[in-house]
This record gives structure tokens, C-alpha cells and sequence, in this order.
């Protein structure tokens, strides 16, 4: 699959970008992709390679543009559970900076560039995100109900918290189908059950899975929490949800 580096204009800067997309021409559903709090790095390219080998044009923004391109802190090849911790302390003052006004003026930034793009076609768009990403994704959604119709987030960061601005509260704005995987560590007994309530009585087509076996990061196989049958589950969920919501009417793409 083609991929592309890209610059967005954003009220804040450039994001810089990379995006993957079918070969061969033609438009295609968007979809945005928000990577994990670690950022723009190959096993997000393998990701959005693999996506797009479906048949849809998928965007890649550097989540942290603010302090300079991707990476802002220098990744090793494989994070392990020894340098995790550490990396994290270096990344944790760079996410917090990342409010949630600053990631809806990303937000309706990247859905601009994505729509406008030739090899985009016309209609909905999805949002999608892994650990940071997930929390970005659902906001995305509840801004733009009008455009993004499908919210996928995997090993979310938390989605059910005491701030007024949880993510669980945006569940009435939500127009999007909704599908949260969620690593066994993820989220408590009770913190799932308030999610799934926020959503159902918001009247929000959803489905949260624990994937069985699974840490926090299971999708990243760049990271000793990586789960290749929790991918593969991942996958299968995610496909599901984008043929129901972006192929309508559109003749889906040969496997």
C-alpha cells in the first residue's frame, strides 16, 4: 500500500502526517487513525498498511506536533516492560499539555484535511484510536456527529472518570456505532458497566469486549504487551464496523 508523509495546517502549527491508502487510484472511506500516547512510529505504519489493504485512505497525524515532529522521544525498537516506565515519565508532561480544547481544534483540523483529500470519497468517516488515541477518537466523534459514523478504540486510556469532561459523558452527542476492546487491565468491573450504561441510554449502537488475555498495548507488536490472537480479534471487530458504516453502497474491495 502507498503511504505518504503529509503536514496538516492546524490553529496551532503544522501536524505533521503520514497516510496509507490503496494502490491503483480511485476514493476511499477515510478513516482517521490516533495513535497511542507513544506516537508516530513503524508499527503504526504496519497498522495503517493494513487497513488500507481493505480499502480505505487512512490518515496518521502526530498526536504531539506542538513540541516538534515525531518522535518527541526518541523509541526504541522494542519498548519493553523494563524502559516502559521510563518512557512514560519522559512522554507524561508532553500529554498532559494535549487539553481536550486543543485536541478539538485538532480534531476538526485533521477531519478538514481528510475529507478534502482527492483519494477520499464522499460520505462518513470513521475515527479510530489505541491506548491516548481511543479517548481521542470518541471526542472527535461527539464533535462532528454530522461526519465521523464509526469510533473504534482499543486498550483505551481511561474513559470513565470523575473529570466534568469524560469521555463516558460524551455518549449523547455520540451518531457514530461504537466498538471499545478493551485489554483485561483496562478498565474495572464497574467502570465497564458505566460506560456501557452511558451508552445505552444515550441510544448508541455499541459493543465493549474484554479480549481474553490481553494487557493494555495488546495491538502494538513493537511492545512486550502485544497479544497477536487479541490482534486478530481486533481486527476482525474493526472490519466488521467499517463495512457496516462506510460501505454502504460501495462495492467492497476484493481480499
Amino acid at each position: 500500500m502507498p503511504l505518504t508523509t503529509l503536514l496538516i495546517p492546524t490553529p496551532d502549527g503544522r501536524a505533521d502526517a503520514f497516510a496509507a491508502f490503496p494502490d491503483g487510484g480511485g476514493r476511499h472511506p477515510g478513516v482517521l487513525l490516533y495513535t497511542d500516547a507513544f506516537g508516530s512510529r513503524p508499527v503504526l505504519e504496519e497498522l495503517a498498511r493494513e487497513l488500507a489493504g481493505h480499502g480505505y485512505y487512512v490518515l496518521v497525524p502526530h498526536l504531539h506536533y506542538r513540541h516538534g515532529p515525531a518522535p518527541v522521544v526518541e523509541l526504541p525498537a522494542h519498548i519493553d516492560a523494563e524502559t516502559r516506565p521510563a518512557l512514560f515519565e519522559r512522554l507524561l508532561p508532553v500529554v498532559e499539555t494535549h487539553t481536550t480544547e486543543r485536541a478539538l481544534r485538532d480534531a476538526e483540523a485533521y477531519l478538514g484535511f481528510l475529507t478534502a483529500r482527492p483519494e477520499v470519497g464522499d460520505g462518513p468517516v470513521a475515527a479510530i484510536g489505541y491506548c491516548l488515541g481511543a479517548v481521542l477518537a470518541l471526542r472527535t466523534a461527539a464533535a462532528r456527529p454530522d461526519l465521523v459514523a464509526a469510533v473504534a478504540g482499543f486498550h483505551p486510556s481511561p474513559l470513565v472518570t470523575d473529570a466534568p469532561d469524560s469521555p463516558h459523558l460524551l455518549a449523547p452527542a455520540l451518531a457514530a456505532e461504537v466498538h471499545i476492546g478493551l485489554a483485561g487491565n483496562d478498565m474495572t468491573p464497574g467502570t465497564i458497566d458505566a460506560l456501557g450504561r452511558a451508552l445505552k441510554e444515550a441510544g448508541v449502537e455499541h459493543t465493549c469486549e474484554v479480549y481474553p488475555g490481553s494487557l493494555h498495548g495488546f495491538a502494538m507488536a513493537d511492545t512486550d504487551a502485544f497479544d497477536a490472537p487479541s490482534l486478530r480479534r481486533h481486527w476482525d471487530r474493526l472490519l466488521l464496523l467499517l463495512d457496516r458504516t462506510l460501505n454502504r453502497g460501495r462495492e467492497r474491495p476484493a481480499p
